[in-house]
């Protein structure tokens, strides 16, 4: 008998650790354990979407005659860790082995290459198939180059997937139709209403013992809407490919207030815990603009999330760890404002994001990029502090795809290994994709005085406080350039006023 361990982000029947298993005699272990609820204040949504995703695949299992070992939170055996539940099925089963899959994140992975040792017999630690790019692929990719450009591995990703390309060439003539979707949402396209899963006894029991455990955890269970099973991943999928992504190219960038999901596919959770692969995510959104049911540069910029910047990250995020985490290019060292746990404050894009990360568990990237990101960048936060955050509040955050999305692109603490240029922004950015300026106490076209808009003094006190750092750096050669045309006087305004509230924080 082989003891086969199944993780929480690993609800997928093809996962390799339950390759050729021996129904009538392996045990498949699958524990829900106190460290790894805990290890940051994670969202109770979160938490509840993993726990009961967990039960209902372990409930498919078993309806397929796999025997499993299911270790509830709440049991009074359970030891709290997960290489106390792996030891404890060893003591009592006696496998002959144990086989997992590797974990999605690098400390796991650290712990899991001492099992051996400690439990005294094989462990077998399998590659993460699901993943359209394998690792030593990455690795072969990324040897020798000077820059890591998401773009170029892309584009090596179409050409091995075939995805949206005639023969040799991209489809429409153009790796990339970014330029088209950045768009504020118009004024008369209404998006459509989010799919409902409502939830089910399991989801209902689970959220019970959550709500006991972390409800005082930053984040509401009401309103929990997330698909928990293969069957209902799918209907999403149908749902977005079906009402959502005809308009998903134009409006990918926009934010709005009253619509949280606009046109977003709201597959991520899905995809990250395994209940949907992304071939065939893919597959769906290409057969959806061959058949003339959604238009190319919509098409193109979904699956560039996915086949580009969720591959992408993962690549980079497993090439450079664990010294990625430490890096801090730009020595920031602010703590976290409370406002990024709910508290109040006077600018509405960081009230609009906060309020509803903490009411759904759920921002999109441009969100979480040029709101909160943007925020933290400008500010200076710590990079340990807001991955922290990022970490804890959203429902499809896992290490390695929130660390170099917030670590490589939001705060650029990786001092441009993954992204070319900060993304840093003054107030007129979120003020033309979205509507939340027109809601605002502060000026977006104010730079300084009595309620002028914070991003833009930050902004300008941002370029002056790193100007030397960012010499050399083709995109931010216009920014620098202005700002030296700037009047010192008014750039000195700008700074003391940045002074001032970044002190009062």
């Amino acid at each position: 008998m082989r003891l086969r361990l199944v993780l929480g982000d690993q609800l997928s029947r093809t996962i390799p650790a339950l390759e050729d298993m021996d129904r009538a005699q392996d045990v498949v272990l699958m524990a829900e354990v106190a460290e790894e609820c805990a290890y940051v204040p994670h969202h109770p949504q979160k938490i509840a979407l993993v726990l009961s995703a967990m039960r209902h695949f372990a409930r498919a299992l078993e309806a397929r005659h796999v025997r499993v070992r299911y270790i509830r939170l709440d049991d009074p055996s359970n030891s709290g860790s997960l290489a106390g539940e792996v030891a404890r099925a060893v003591a009592e089963l006696r496998p002959a082995a144990v086989i997992a899959t590797e974990p999605g994140e690098w400390r796991l992975l650290q712990a899991m290459k001492g099992w051996e040792k400690a439990l005294g017999l094989p462990v077998e630690i399998r590659a993460d198939t699901r993943f359209l790019c394998p690792r030593p692929w990455f690795r072969h990719w990324a040897e020798g180059r000077r820059q890591l450009r998401m773009e170029f591995f892309y584009r090596e990703m179409r050409r091995r997937s075939g995805y949206l390309m005639e023969g040799e060439e991209p489809a429409g003539g153009r790796w990339n139709f970014d330029a088209e979707n950045r768009k504020p949402l118009a004024a008369d396209l209404k998006p459509p209403a989010a799919p409902r899963f409502a939830p089910d006894a399991i989801t209902r029991e689970v959220m019970a013992l959550v709500a006991e455990r972390y409800g005082g955890n930053f984040g509401s269970l009401e309103g929990f809407n997330w698909p928990v099973t293969a069957r209902d991943a799918q209907k999403a999928l149908d749902h977005f490919i079906t009402d959502r992504l005809p308009h998903f190219g134009d409006a990918q960038d926009a934010m709005a207030e009253g619509e949280p999901t606009l046109f977003h596919a709201l597959l991520s959770t899905s995809l990250n815990l395994g209940l949907l692969l992304p071939g065939p995510v893919c597959e769906a959104a290409e057969a959806a603009w061959k058949r003339g049911r959604a238009p190319l540069n919509a098409v193109e910029g979904f699956i560039r999330q996915i086949l580009g910047w969720r591959e992408y990250v993962r690549g980079l995020y497993w090439l450079k760890m664990p010294e990625y985490r430490e890096l801090n290019a730009l020595q920031a060292e602010r703590p976290l404002p409370w406002f990024y746990w709910g508290g109040e404050t006077s600018m509405n894009c960081i009230r609009q994001v906060v309020g509803q990360t903490r009411d759904l568990a759920y921002a999109h990237h441009i969100q979480r990029l040029m709101v909160t990101g943007n925020f933290a960048l400008l500010a200076g936060i710590a990079p340990a502090a807001i991955n922290e955050w990022y970490m804890a509040v959203y429902a499809d955050a896992f290490e390695w795809v929130e660390l170099p999305n917030t670590h490589g692109m939001a705060i650029w603490a990786d001092g441009g290994l993954m992204a070319s240029k900060p993304y840093a922004a003054s107030g007129a950015y979120i003020n033309r994709m979205s509507d939340y300026c027109a809601g605002c106490e502060h000026d977006v076209k104010a730079q300084t005085g009595q309620g002028a808009c914070p991003f833009n003094y930050l902004y300008w006190d941002f370029v002056a406080r790193h100007a030397a750092a960012f010499e050399g750096n083709p995109r931010m050669a216009m920014p620098l350039a202005t700002m030296r045309r700037m009047a010192p006087e008014k750039l000195a305004a700008m700074r003391r006023e940045a002074t001032r509230f970044l002190a009062g924080l």
